[in-house]
């Protein structure tokens, strides 16, 4: 066993340390609590919507797990952006730019305070990925819990998220449904705490956790409100204390086999693109080399196990009930797709960890590997003129193989907004939407209000959407997020005319711009960038420091 004190030791040890200790004694800490290891509870616990808002509870499980194996909980929060709440808004900026402050300020607390180990607390979206990072980056004896998805609401005997209330807009303003049923929609869709309740952003990055071996099997799938989250908790806040006595650390678990795990997961899982985003970002944290190409060669040979919404049938808390994301890993160590030596925060590898994993007699949500629901798994990277660097297709959300028609272009995700609103989108257009990216957003925006409002109007599958910008998880249609190089450094998506056609070649993963060399060529003679959208604060300092979308829209 090594020191389990040797962070905190240079904090709390020594005549020197005295004015160190009075102050951690003036909010309560005693002599015996600071000669035990000092365990950090990060928290992204926020009151503005769901997906945390549990979490400032649940903390005092963790807690009190860290007590009973001898250590010394001292919690700290960080922030969290709601992007069901931001969404379409100029405040969905923030959402992306946000995981960075996630990571930086766990980071920066560890760091300055001498912490031990640490158990992270997320719910959503950008502090799943967040935790990660910063776990990466310290490289301390850790873990990261999931808060646990939100029940689904019902409605006319139809199980409701908050991805109907969005295609719910397209619906009403396209005189499909009335005033009423729209309300009791809004109404009806989000009964209590936790994240979004299908396989969207959140949900695929808690696969991911567990996947890649950073948060123990099995705990990160009880829904948020089930009394089971707490004493999940509770055994994080015990763990903890077993990899610090250990030195268990991060770069021994997150290696390149637990990134293909990880990568399969999504794809078999049907999960988000944004899922590309945040691994490429993790994998620089980690120092592991990861590419944009790994995801679409790992899809293209990874069946599509699970049947979960916005592209299959069932809700994560149904998939939970199934036997959940244990079910889904043991499936893929059955067919052979993972490595099942990969090391967890257990001290287990993730074989061990699953084979056994139960299955609940007659559910319908997962399927063995020799009887997948697709052959291929839900992610696409296209590449061609308009995106030579790369580009995701979410292909679990989408039936269509090939697309062929006019660009309407858009500079900002209001004015597409505005056009599908207004029904001036009709079937066979290709919406482009443009300066959306890391830097010309800032932010990389997720167009969910805009996908949501086409499959509510019917249009899901009649038409496409290409943007440099990203696309919830909740996304369904043939919508291709990540277009690298952006349009403000000069992508050629910059270049894009009224009326340009565009061509969409799946099977062989290809999105080109049909225009002459020479039309674009002098295009580009009179193509200047947009001004910077901010002048200064944190927007302008991540619009100067972030990278492409291929690297992973990570700061530098």
């Amino acid at each position: 066993m090594s020191d389990p004190r040797r962070h905190s030791r240079l904090v709390t040890e020594g005549p020197s340390r005295a004015p160190a200790r009075a102050m951690l004694k003036a909010v309560g800490f005693t002599d015996a609590d600071l000669q035990r290891p000092l365990i950090g509870v990060a928290n992204t616990w926020t009151e503005i919507g769901p997906c945390n808002f549990h979490l400032r509870a649940l903390a005092e499980h963790v807690k009190a797990g860290v007590r009973a194996a001898g250590g010394t909980p001292l919690e700290f929060n960080t922030v969290s952006i709601s992007d069901g709440i931001t969404m379409g808004t100029e405040g969905m900026k923030t959402s992306l730019v946000s995981r960075e402050l996630i990571a930086d300020s766990i980071e920066l607390v560890a760091r300055g305070n001498s912490l031990d180990g640490l158990v992270c607390l997320s719910g959503c979206d950008k502090t799943n990925p967040g935790v990660m990072m910063a776990l990466a980056r310290l490289d301390l004896p850790g873990l990261a819990l999931y808060g646990g998805s939100i029940n689904h609401g019902h409605r006319h005997g139809k199980s409701l998220t908050v991805q109907d209330v969005f295609e719910a807009v397209g619906a009403f303003n396209a005189g499909k449904i009335d005033e009423k049923e729209f309300r009791g929609i809004e109404n009806a869709a989000c009964p209590a705490a936790g994240a979004c309740g299908d396989q969207f952003t959140a949900n695929t990055m808690a696969t991911v956790m567990e996947a890649i071996g950073l948060s123990p099997a099995g705990l990160n799938g009880i829904p948020a409100t089930d009394e089971a989250k707490n004493r999940a908790a509770f055994r994080c806040g015990e763990l903890v204390m077993e990899l610090v006595r250990a030195d268990l650390k991060p770069s021994q678990i997150m290696t390149r086999p637990a990134f293909e795990n990880a990568i399969v997961s999504v794809a078999a899982s049907g999960g988000s693109t944004n899922a590309v985003l945040h691994l490429l970002a993790l994998a620089r944290e980690a120092g592991v080399p990861l590419a944009l190409g790994a995801f679409d060669a790992i899809s293209a040979k990874t069946p599509t196990l699970a049947t979960l919404k916005p592209g299959g049938l069932y809700t994560a808390v149904e998939m939970h009930q199934a036997g959940g994301i244990s079910l889904l890993l043991r499936r893929l160590l059955e067919g052979g797709f993972l490595h099942g030596d990969c090391l967890t925060v257990t001290g287990r590898t993730l074989g061990d960890e699953v084979r056994a994993a139960p299955e609940t007699a007659g559910q319908q949500v997962i399927r063995p590997a020799g009887q997948p629901f697709k052959s291929s798994g839900g992610l696409a990277v296209l590449s061609g003129n308009l995106a030579p660097e790369g580009c995701v297709l979410k292909v679990a959300g989408s039936g269509v193989a090939r697309f062929r028609g006019p660009a309407r272009v858009f500079d900002c995700e209001e004015a597409a907004m505005a056009a599908v609103n207004a029904q001036r989108i009709k079937p066979g257009d290709v919406v482009v939407i443009r300066y959306e990216g890391p830097r010309g957003g800032p932010g990389m925006r997720e167009m969910l209000g805009v996908t949501g409002a086409l499959a509510g109007a019917g249009m899901a599958e009649t038409v496409a959407l290409i943007t440099d910008g990203r696309f919830s998880g909740a996304t369904r249609g043939l919508s291709i997020g990540h277009v690298a190089p952006e349009a403000f450094t000069g992508g050629l998506l910059a270049l894009v005319c009224e009326g340009d056609v565009i061509e969409i070649d799946v099977p062989h993963r290809s999105l080109d711009l049909d225009v002459p060399p020479a039309e674009l060529a002098r295009r580009r003679e009179s193509w200047a960038p947009p001004a910077p959208r901010y002048a200064r604060g944190v927007m302008a300092k991540y619009a100067a420091t972030v990278s492409s979308a291929s690297s992973g829209a990570v700061t530098t």
